[in-house]
């Protein structure tokens, strides 16, 4: 039956970055098209962004496989460890694209700035706006029972797509709407500006994701929030049974988090009938917050 559900599951994980990447190209080939035409930097950085992330999807798609393999003699860890690594180099590369584009668009302004065709590319981006949007919660519905951190990334950028998409298309429908002599001296920068704001309220999402990726590949302990929601799940189980000297080591390797729990014996005496019972309860706690997860509950014997 488990086997089952991981076929399943490792199905439903290659359709949905299928459908990113569909998606992906044919917004990829209109918005550069659209950045041709129109000569927009805040087009043109949208589609290095979004080129570099197809590239990433298409690594993706020969990854997903690795990761459902079970944990063996020579992977006690599986291949959860290579998704981390996976992240923290899209995520690099994400970074790198984006400031290499506010550089860009920093010298295009030191130099005076460039003309574009407004309307046309407010019109796009609406238009990007509802295929990321319909992208995203296409993928959000076949994410909710895989749970994979490949595919909440690819919902969060198509999210970033969506939002960013939307705020283009406002900053670029200005010039048509008003008219005033200030607006007009700062036309040939506009463009820019975007461009940089843009690149700026991205930039945090991939560095977020390469800090969460690296203490994964290191096996640091997860964010504080991951820790506070497994105390919280665990606790009060362990305070019924009397278990309350406990010690938490937990790591987590790309979407699996491996969780000990060390007991002090408060005599010298262990119940294994007590520890095996206690487990299960945690077991059924934790799910309902984690998908892919293992828990031992060991005595620690000083």
């Amino acid at each position: 039956m488990k086997e089952m559900n991981r076929r399943l599951e490792e199905k439903k994980e290659q359709v949905a970055l299928k459908i990113s990447l569909g998606a992906g190209i044919l917004f990829v080939l209109v918005e550069l098209l659209v950045a041709i035409l129109s000569k927009s930097q805040a087009v043109l950085m949208d589609s290095v962004y979004d080129t570099s992330e197809l590239v990433m999807i298409l690594f993706s798609l020969k990854l997903v496989p690795l990761l459902y393999k079970p944990v063996s003699e020579k992977q006690p860890y599986g291949y959860s460890q290579v998704e981390s690594l996976f992240i923290a180099i899209k995520g690099f590369v994400l970074v790198s694209v984006t400031v290499a584009l506010i550089v860009n668009n920093v010298q295009i302004m030191f130099h005076g700035g460039r003309d574009v065709q407004f309307l046309p590319i407010a019109y796009f981006e609406l238009f990007a706006t509802v295929l990321g949007g319909a992208v995203m919660l296409i993928l959000r519905r076949m994410n909710r029972l895989a749970n994979s951190p490949i595919l909440r990334t690819e919902i969060m950028e198509w999210t970033i797509d969506a939002v960013a998409s939307f705020g283009m298309a406002l900053a670029f429908f200005l010039p048509a709407l008003i008219h005033h002599p200030w607006l007009e001296r700062m036309l040939p920068y506009l463009d820019q500006v975007i461009a940089i704001f843009l690149s700026f309220f991205v930039l945090p999402l991939p560095i977020r994701a390469v800090v969460t990726a690296m203490r994964d590949i290191f096996l640091m302990a997860p964010e504080e929030e991951t820790m506070r929601i497994i105390k919280e799940k665990c606790e009060p189980i362990l305070t019924y049974y009397g278990l309350e000297e406990a010690t938490y080591d937990v790591v987590r390797t790309g979407r699996k988090v491996w969780i000990s729990i060390y007991i002090l014996p408060m005599d010298e005496f262990i119940s294994v009938t007590l520890y095996s019972k206690v487990q299960d309860l945690l077991e059924v706690s934790l799910a309902e917050e984690f998908n892919d997860f293992y828990i031992e509950l060991l005595p620690d014997i000083l």
